[in-house]
């Protein structure tokens, strides 16, 4: 499922960490990584001094693969290296989509550089804007993640986007032998205390105990067991984390773009926040047009 795996590298301490995640990946399907260096010819001194200044960044380029190279020639993994040059985020969406990658692995923390290069804007929007799976994690160097994973978590609103993950999440869990656990969150910050509020409340919850239970039978069409299901009240985002920290996730799979309340549940920052703030990888899936910048 995860046989080619795209891994952008800057050389920071947490892409590092992450990518001995990918690697395990990569053992756990038989694949193999492209390391894949940007050499960003949107920075102005590049505009400025022209050729010298990118041949410098290929260059550098260059020493960092082969650091990478390295920590995956340890782990035993087979790989192959790469540079690009563009704008990072546009040039990790658009070699991932041209080379038919199967995931994009990127940190989502680190140090030296990677706020510039993989944190912030240019992870969200390869989350955003990417047709290929996106998997991101944050992790230290005393962390350590288990693949194949035990427990899924999807997040689900009944949306295109939600359809889309939990299909993903479907063939994961099969392909891993994980159990799968649907969450869908009633959104209270969206409600006052008056009564129609409280009407309001009680619609939303029916129709999340519906969401689940259609996840629940699809699953058994899809000739899984039993899935586990969830229905919470409160901030997505950190309903999400809880239902992580208590249940033992092991990964979250979720949408990024859809209808039916999705901008409630499931796009945007919802996303982004939960890419940023679970301790847990989170494999985000794009449905539907890509979105503007």
């Amino acid at each position: 499922m995860y046989e080619k795996i795209l891994f952008p590298f800057d050389g920071s301490d947490g892409a590092a960490e992450v990518l001995q995640h990918a690697g395990e990946l990569a053992h756990w399907e038989d694949g193999s990584i492209r390391l894949l260096y940007v050499a960003d010819t949107n920075e102005v001194s590049v505009s400025r001094v022209g050729d010298e200044m990118l041949d410098s960044l290929i260059e550098h380029g260059e020493e960092i693969l082969s650091d990478a190279a390295g920590i995956l020639e340890s782990l035993d993994v087979r790989y192959t290296t790469d540079i690009a040059k563009g704008t990072p985020a546009e040039t990790i969406v658009e070699y991932g989509e041209d080379h038919d990658f199967d995931v994009i692995v990127m940190p989502t923390s680190g140090r030296q550089g990677l706020s510039r290069y993989l944190l912030g804007s240019v992870t969200e929007k390869v989350v955003r804007l990417s047709e290929t799976p996106v998997l991101t994690a944050r992790m230290a160097a005393d962390e350590e993640f288990v693949v194949p994973f035990d427990r899924i978590l999807v997040p689900t609103d009944g949306s295109k986007a939600a359809e889309s993950a939990t299909q993903h999440a479907f063939e994961l869990a099969a392909a891993m032998g994980a159990d799968v656990h649907a969450l869908s969150v009633v959104d209270t910050g969206a409600f006052s205390s008056d009564v129609r509020s409280e009407r309001l409340s009680d619609a939303g919850k029916s129709h999340a105990s519906e969401v689940v239970e259609t996840v629940a039978d699809a699953a058994t069409e899809h000739g899984l067991d039993g899935v586990t299901t969830h229905v919470e009240s409160g901030s997505p985002t950190e309903e999400i984390h809880e239902v992580v920290d208590r249940e033992g996730i092991d990964a979250v799979v979720m949408g990024t773009t859809g209808r039916q309340g999705v901008e409630r549940i499931l796009l945007g920052s919802v996303a982004e926040k939960t890419v940023r703030s679970v301790p847990v990888p989170v494999i985000t899936i794009r449905n539907g047009p890509r979105p503007l910048l």
